[in-house]
């Protein structure tokens, strides 16, 4: 199945709650917990220093990690059950949802930073927000850069039609932005960083003062509801690196870019405008979100009008 079929319609079943709660009669403990992430954030850091392999050891299950380069392709994944647990920005979930996928909101990285801009290449005449009316931005589709520029635009009192889409992954739209065949690209670090290195790139937009730019944490709801217990414990882990991570923002780039063969200058920029704090989805979390949802909803880019917390998950944590 590729994206775009996903995106466009998943078989689903009813959504269900789940307790965060260990329970008494919970199934056998899988022999494996499969864990996607991208080069970037807690998850990296957390497979770096197997934190989750030492957590779960004593279960005997192993950690497996299935490495995405960004949200919708992770959501895939979990919605049919290739993956257990993974991280994504604020819009893919938007679109599983409304795709009836498979999974739960588990847990959330509120604000995450001023990590994602709208990026002009070098000499673009390009000054104001407004300016972008007629251009072509580059951005991946059913992702955090998807409504970064929706909001943007609306921002700046144009409407989705007053622009061309240029639908790209990130690697591919990093290309298209070096060869001048789009006029604006809208990213999140660490490619926002590693851009930003380009001679005469420069910043027309933050996410700061845009959107809020939640991140979220997500699980298979089979799998949650089998094994609450290990979800929790999935959190747990993952708040304790979070709260080293604010704590060591040196070492959190070091970390990084030993992880991705990457330079450590990018990574020192992007580790310095970022939130690290995993926390349970607040009332201001889910508010944000589903602001996220109805706008798309609006614009037409999801078929129906959806209620994000249907799929949240209680998390109590024990850590």
């Amino acid at each position: 199945m590729d994206r775009r079929d996903f995106i466009a319609g998943l078989a689903g079943t009813s959504l269900a709650f789940a307790s965060g709660a260990a329970t008494a009669q919970s199934p056998a403990a899988p022999k494996e917990l499969r864990i996607g992430f991208q080069k970037n954030g807690i998850l990296l850091i957390a497979k770096q220093q197997g934190v989750l392999e030492k957590r779960f050891a004593a279960q005997g299950i192993a950690i497996k990690w299935v490495e995405f380069q960004f949200g919708p392709p992770l959501l895939e994944a979990l919605n049919t059950g290739s993956i257990d647990y993974g991280p994504t920005g604020d819009a893919p979930p938007i679109f599983a949802q409304a795709a009836k996928a498979n999974l739960l909101y588990v847990a959330t990285q509120e604000a995450a930073g001023s990590g994602a801009a709208i990026l002009l290449p070098p000499k673009s005449p390009i000054q104001t927000l407004a300016d972008l009316k007629g251009k072509k931005i580059a951005f991946a589709k059913a992702s955090s850069s998807h409504n970064l520029t929706i909001a943007a635009i609306e921002k700046a009192g144009l409407g989705y039609d007053e622009f061309t889409p240029v639908y790209l992954p990130p690697a591919d739209a990093r290309a298209a932005f070096e060869r001048g065949s789009v006029d604006a690209w809208t990213i999140w670090d660490p490619f926002f960083a590693i851009a930003e290195q380009i001679p005469g790139v420069r910043i027309l937009a933050l996410a700061k003062g845009i959107v809020a730019q939640n991140a979220f944490y997500l699980a298979n709801r089979d799998f949650t509801g089998k094994h609450p217990e290990l979800v929790a414990a999935i959190n747990d882990e993952l708040a304790k690196v979070a709260r080293w991570a604010e704590a060591n923002r040196g070492e959190v780039a070091s970390v990084q870019a030993a992880a991705t063969g990457l330079p450590i200058e990018p990574w020192k920029r992007a580790v310095d405008r970022a939130d690290f704090l995993i926390a349970p989805l607040n009332p201001r979390v889910l508010d944000e979100q589903q602001r996220v949802a109805d706008r798309f909803h609006r614009l037409g880019l999801i078929p129906k009008a959806i209620n994000v917390r249907d799929i949240v998950w209680e998390w109590k944590p024990t850590a």
